[in-house]
């Protein structure tokens, strides 16, 4: 009985260390499985910028006037003679005659009870499109020239310059957005004693068009046409797995 007695306890006592091993084998892989997944979820979330100069390709110079009267057949021919004097204009600039053309006209007329006369106002809104922005540039500077010749220039008669290449630099300007995101991103690792692994999630911003700093004409034609020396920007917002 007692050799019965101790080959059992012998058993029991292997089969407990078995167990106890398995249980302390277990809990390791279920503690290294936590340990590797809550690794898994460290991450860094970091903003690249990518900024490029670029010079404007396209210029759109409307002008924009008026003639008032009481009858509207003389009011209409000193309209005329206005547009003429804006296409000269133009001509001794350079320009070919297609590059300007009609873009509005309107009439509008009333009795005035305090004269008792009739009043006519007929405007007229023309347009110079080219891509010679330098040549536009410079003429718009001589502005003061088709006031002279008698066309008074309303508002709205703004030149505004256009970027219209941007696709084509849009892949490149990702790319440094990406590049300056993982810099930033080194840089916070170095400094948490971590490495950086790959890209967990990321999204770009919108691109902007901005005249270069401290560069505007100050000519009217809104945010980041008044030049045609602007800067194109993108935001780039990546997360980072740390590892």
């Amino acid at each position: 009985m007692n050799a019965v007695a101790t080959a059992t306890r012998n058993t029991v006592l292997a089969a407990s260390a078995l167990i106890a091993v398995g249980a302390i084998g277990g809990g390791y892989l279920l503690g290294d499985g936590l340990r590797r997944a809550k690794m898994a979820e460290r991450s860094v979330t970091v903003r690249g910028l990518a900024e490029r100069d670029v010079t404007a390709d396209l210029a759109t110079w409307t002008i924009s006037f008026s003639e008032t009267g009481s009858e509207l057949a003389p009011v209409q021919g000193a309209i005329d003679d206005k547009s003429r004097a804006v296409r000269a204009f133009f001509q001794r600039a350079g320009f070919p005659a297609d590059a300007v053309s009609d873009v509005g006209a309107s009439v509008s007329q009333f009795f005035d009870t305090s004269r008792q006369q009739n009043v006519v106002t007929v405007r007229r809104r023309l347009q110079l499109r080219t891509k010679d922005v330098m040549r536009a540039r410079a003429a718009f500077a001589r502005q003061a020239d088709l006031i002279r010749a008698g066309v008074a220039l309303e508002e709205g008669s703004g030149i505004v310059y256009s970027f219209t290449r941007l696709n084509a630099i849009k892949p490149a300007m990702i790319a440094e957005g990406t590049k300056s995101a993982r810099q930033a991103a080194q840089q916070f690792a170095a400094d948490s004693d971590t490495g950086v692994g790959a890209i967990k999630s990321a999204s770009q911003g919108y691109f902007s068009i901005g005249p270069r700093d401290g560069d505007v004409d100050g000519n009217g034609g809104g945010p980041g046409t008044d030049s045609p020396f602007q800067k194109v920007r993108v935001v780039t917002t990546i997360d980072f797995y740390l590892r």
